[in-house]
């Protein structure tokens, strides 16, 4: 897994190797560990751009189902020096020049695309675009070389109406604030949102034992460890409610009592 930087590193690094190089000039950091989840994971943000972005039809009512795509056009816009100061002309006046180029462009595409398309003016309209952490990180930095991805999907969202309504700055402002919100902690946040498993194993084995055609008959004995570490079994069993009451009291008295003590039962306490 690798982001575009890493990418660029490791076609720069196999364009030296085929020069005769006997090794690149940035060795290649694999350390995944770096943008792990937490253990426990611990998810500090609200992160919409994993949340379904639900739409209003014609009838008004809400759907998931996006726009027709039966008929598209595509067309290819250049922006040049002129063309981007006609655009900052739209900011803030004080802000006008603090602006990058993609905020600019953002802003504009996310503005007209929404116009164009004439939604009811109460849809949420979303704008979804990457945000580069590389250099970022100080808890820990990251080193040289790691190419592993860097990145994170920075979200801003506005009604259909006051998009469209409001002049550019309107959206310069929302676009500049969901990139800001990109930081440290969120990475971690969305490492841990998006955890698949590489955190530190809690158990594995059966969700439960009262599987199989005869619910109850199967046990199971499975090496596991606790939370303080230590190495054990765990004893997976299924029994009707009374009877698993009785068996928990006679596993008690089991480990309590002496290992010679007699007891004389008057029927039998358990049928295993």
């Amino acid at each position: 897994m690798s982001d575009a930087p890493g990418l660029v590193q490791f076609m720069s690094a196999i364009g030296e190797i085929a020069r005769g190089s006997h090794a690149p000039s940035i060795p290649p950091v694999w350390e995944r560990y770096f943008l792990s989840t937490r253990s426990p994971p611990r998810v500090t943000h609200t992160h919409r751009e994993y949340g379904q972005q639900a739409t209003i039809d014609e009838n008004n009512t809400l759907t998931t189902m996006p726009h027709n795509f039966d008929s598209m056009a595509q067309i290819s816009f250049f922006f040049g020096c002129s063309q981007l100061s006609a655009l900052r002309r739209h900011a803030p006046p004080h802000l006008r020049q603090s602006y990058s180029r993609f905020e600019i462009l953002a802003s504009c595409l996310w503005k007209c695309r929404t116009v164009s398309l004439r939604p009811d003016p109460k849809e949420t309209m979303r704008m979804i675009c990457l945000v580069s952490m590389r250099g970022k990180f100080s808890d820990p930095p990251l080193p040289i070389g790691y190419y592993g991805n860097t990145f994170a999907f920075a979200v801003a969202e506005a009604p259909a109406g006051e998009l469209c309504r409001n002049p550019l700055g309107y959206a310069l402002d929302l676009v500049r604030k969901a990139k800001g919100e990109v930081t440290e902690e969120y990475m971690k946040s969305v490492a841990d949102t998006v955890d698949f498993g590489w955190g530190s194993p809690v158990y594995g084995g059966p969700a439960e034992p009262d599987v199989g055609p005869v619910p109850g008959l199967a046990n199971f004995c499975i090496p596991c460890k606790n939370k303080e570490g230590e190495d054990g079994i765990v004893l997976a069993i299924s029994l009707p409610t009374q009877a698993m009451e009785r068996f928990v009291k006679e596993l008690e008295s089991m480990l309590k009592s002496p290992p010679n003590e007699t007891k004389t039962f008057t029927h039998v306490m358990s049928a295993l």
